[in-house]
């Protein structure tokens, strides 16, 4: 991808995403979300998540989930919180509960995993990224979601 758009990221759907995180070198990726496109790209993974919810999957699952993606261009992180409880996914940008489940990455590894990019339990493994809490939840998270693949 020769004239890489950082913006649109935050502007192609699901499938698109994931594609266009595929194509993307790891460091174009970086660069993108240590910059002022990082909020808009945050929102609208995190603004995606209940609409591809899979609530036949959950069964009885009630958990708050805390993502902390690191990196960002302060050095903090963003925490974002996902509540599925009841049949249903909200999320929250201001954590308002007490998490079931912490999970801590990198922004590439981040989108490398909600785009099906990437093996959340390799990383794990691997210590790319770091689950605190239900290690359950953690290992059976991505099938609560209807992730594209690219």
């Amino acid at each position: 991808m020769t004239d890489f758009d950082p913006a649109t990221f935050a502007n192609v759907g699901p499938k698109e995403f994931a594609q266009l995180v595929k194509s993307t070198p790891d460091n174009k990726i970086a660069e993108v979300m240590s910059g002022d496109l990082r909020g808009k790209i945050l929102g609208e993974v995190f603004g995606r998540m209940p609409s591809l919810f899979r609530a036949d999957r959950a069964g009885s699952t009630n958990a708050a989930i805390h993502w902390n993606i690191t990196g960002r261009p302060d050095g903090g992180t963003d925490t974002y919180e996902v509540v599925i409880a009841d049949g249903t996914c909200t999320v929250n940008e201001t954590p308002q509960h007490d998490p079931k489940l912490s999970l801590t990455m990198g922004p590439v590894e981040f989108l490398k995993i909600v785009s099906g990019g990437a093996n959340p339990v390799m990383m794990f493994m691997t210590g790319k990224l770091k689950a605190k809490g239900d290690l359950g939840l953690a290992a059976n998270i991505a099938n609560l979601f209807d992730i594209p693949k690219a």
